[in-house]
């Protein structure tokens, strides 16, 4: 087939919304699209390049040859344009672009959204059009429902390439976007999560980069399958009433030269400046979020994922080394902002600008901020001056209660206000909880393995710090395999050690997590004031010496309708985090009558002692502290119990 190429128009105002970096649908101006021209049919390419002397597309169908296939100038906007009638759907293409030094180099599409399977790099021809989405009940209710500060939210995280791998299958043995349909979806169902977070799953090269050097930005990696492959799990997903967010990433990009680096020869999509272009921990490009063309290639490629595959939320990885100029870095290494200051202002302006626009073109849509600093306002909205982000991952917590738990409990009584100290700054932000990948790897230990003492210890520790997660306010994320025990710490490159559900201690453990969730889903007390004084009140926070702690979730209502109130009522957590069983202990509580015990991590059913209340308590009337009525308690063993008043009307 012989092709050739004709100049094409690209219409004033795309041009013009492009310049000032406002076009959100520029990935379907940018990029390789079936196209129209003079009755002909193929496709056209327009790629920005605005240093570049000369601009050609090389392709399988051309035997990768440079100079036939020239692009052509399109006015001054530094976009270069060609149609090529006749090209089919599904062909590997790359652009040869002329640097100013005479020197040609080819580069991958940066709007390509289909790729050839690595060690490959080349991008496909390809088209959005087709896909016959089966979710519009979810859309509906996404909308309806909000930005879920008063809703559950229990996310499972999840790496696609090692949830599950085929045996002995060739290269990886990855599953395919729809084997995880069928398999990781009713699973997560089961496990009560409400949302799946993919970590990174646009294309990258690099399969130990686990998707965070992201090469190709609008192309979902290729491992797993079509694009339309991955808008089928989605809806499965979706139809199934679990939503899905991705792990999404702004703030590098790899150094590869066929990749977007000094894409047309100059600093295109970075600064020149390895003091603001380079990030010297990661070894990797940064964006130049001051140009009006860049923050518009990472604007519209956010959008294109809430738009084109209908993704309920974005993380944001590494906030805090947009924010701030001096990050990673020594005095000498970076250049202040035009005050002098550290922050970096063209940053701040993107992560606003995104967050404005995600939340007007998207209702229901959520942004996670993964900020690991003390910047006021995260999860604020712009108009108080924040950056607008619905979520802040909350990591002072997980750091603090990890370094608990990490201790033998003879010890725990010295660090108690490990666990208290959250709760000072715990309504600052909209927090979520987060037990992540990063914390199982790099020699930090799986889950289970970072309890101490010997194995029933080591479970029941388990058990009853995920117990003290769900209970804590804000909401929950839990990387895959700490729900099931992993003992090992996660390793890309296997699957999860399924195996380990064939021990009964493994399987209470993740009994313990699905009954978490339920709770979390149907008890309002547990979600619905995640992040207002109004749903947490302390009971005892200074049994130091004991290591017990107490509190109420509450979900204060005013509802005349009793079994609307009844789901209302408060839970009475306590914790014994010793594995010495305190019996008439004695716990102050606000209301009379019958306390059921409606959790207990030492439960049989988990794989504990079965110590406890044989299913609930009589309050008593005294005076304890503050409280009017007290409960005389059994703790068992290095355990979580829930405790809820079997008659409760809500107060006025």
């Amino acid at each position: 087939m012989e092709l050739i190429t004709h100049p094409t128009p690209i219409e004033p105002f795309d041009l013009y919304l492009f310049g000032r970096g406002e076009h959100w649908d520029i990935y379907r101006i940018l990029g390789a699209h079936p196209h129209e021209q003079e009755g002909l049919a193929g496709y056209r390419f327009a790629v920005w390049a605005p240093s570049a002397k000369e601009v050609h597309l090389v392709c399988e169908s051309n035997d990768w040859r440079w100079g036939e296939l020239p692009l052509f100038p399109v006015g001054v906007s530094g976009i270069w344009a060609a149609f090529v009638p006749g090209m089919p759907k599904g062909v590997l293409y790359k652009y040869g672009i002329l640097q100013t030094s005479d020197r040609i180099i080819y580069k991958t599409d940066p709007y390509g959204q289909c790729t050839e399977l690595r060690p490959g790099v080349a991008c496909k021809t390809w088209t959005l059009e087709g896909y016959a989405w089966q979710d519009d009940a979810w859309m509906q209710r996404r909308q309806e429902a909000g930005l879920l500060l008063d809703k559950p939210m229990s996310v499972y995280e999840v790496h696609a390439g090692s949830w599950r791998k085929h045996e002995n299958a060739p290269g990886r043995g990855f599953y395919s976007y729809r084997e995880l349909a069928d398999t990781l979806v009713p699973y997560v169902k089961e496990m009560g999560f409400t949302h799946i977070q993919f970590m990174p799953l646009a294309e990258h090269p690099l399969d130990e980069s686990w998707g965070y050097q992201t090469s190709h930005h609008y192309a979902p990696t290729s491992r797993f399958g079509e694009p339309d492959d991955l808008r089928h799990l989605i809806d499965r997903c979706h139809q199934e009433g679990i939503g899905v967010l991705l792990d999404w990433v702004p703030g590098h990009f790899p150094k590869d030269e066929w990749c977007l680096g000094r894409f047309d020869g100059e600093a295109c999509y970075e600064h020149a400046d390895p003091r603001q272009g380079e990030h010297p921990d990661w070894g990797t490009y940064i964006f130049n979020y001051g140009r009006h063309e860049v923050r518009n290639f990472l604007l519209a490629n956010a959008l294109y994922w809430l738009k084109e595959f209908h993704i309920d939320g974005i993380r944001i990885d590494a906030v805090a080394s947009m924010l701030y100029l001096d990050y990673s870095r020594k005095d000498g290494e970076w250049i202040p902002n035009i005050y002098g200051g550290n922050e970096n202002l063209e940053a701040i302006d993107f992560l606003k600008e995104l967050n404005r626009v995600v939340h007007e073109q998207f209702p229901g849509v959520i942004t996670v901020a993964e900020e690991s600093t003390a910047w006021p306002g995260v999860s604020r909205p712009l108009y108080t001056g924040g950056l607008g982000f619905t979520f802040k991952w909350n990591m002072g917590w997980m750091h603090d209660t990890l370094l608990y738990f990490s201790k033998e409990s003879v010890h725990r009584q010295f660090h108690h206000n490990n666990l208290t100290f959250s709760m000072l700054y715990a309504f600052s932000e909209n927090f979520v909880l987060p037990l992540s990948h990063d914390e199982v790897v790099h020699g930090k230990k799986a889950l289970l393995a970072k309890m101490p003492g010997d194995m029933w210890q080591q479970f029941a520790n388990a058990r009853a710090m995920l117990s003290y997660v769900y209970a804590h306010p804000g909401k929950k994320l839990l990387f895959m395999g700490s729900e099931i025990g992993q003992w090992n710490e996660w390793d890309a490159g296997k699957e999860l050690d399924w195996m380990l559900l064939e021990y009964p201690t493994h399987q209470g453990l993740q009994r313990t997590v699905k009954e978490l969730n339920r709770m979390h889903c149907e008890e309002p007390a547990m979600h619905r004031h995640d992040h207002d004084w109004g749903g947490f009140e302390w009971v005892d926070l200074s049994d130091y010496t004991s290591s017990v702690l107490s509190f109420l979730r509450k979900a204060p209502c005013t509802w005349q309708n009793e079994k609307q109130c009844a789901a209302g009522r408060p839970l009475l957590w306590v914790f014994n985090f010793t594995p010495v069983v305190r019996t008439n202990y004695a716990i102050g509580c606000p209301y009379p009558g019958v306390w059921k015990e409606l959790f207990n991590s030492d439960s049989h059913y988990y794989g504990g002692s079965n110590v406890g209340n044989d299913g609930g308590v009589m309050a008593h009337k005294a005076d304890l502290g503050t409280w009017p009525y007290y409960l005389e308690l059994t703790l068992p063993p290095l355990a979580a119990m829930a405790f809820a008043p079997e008659r409760w009307q809500p107060q006025e």
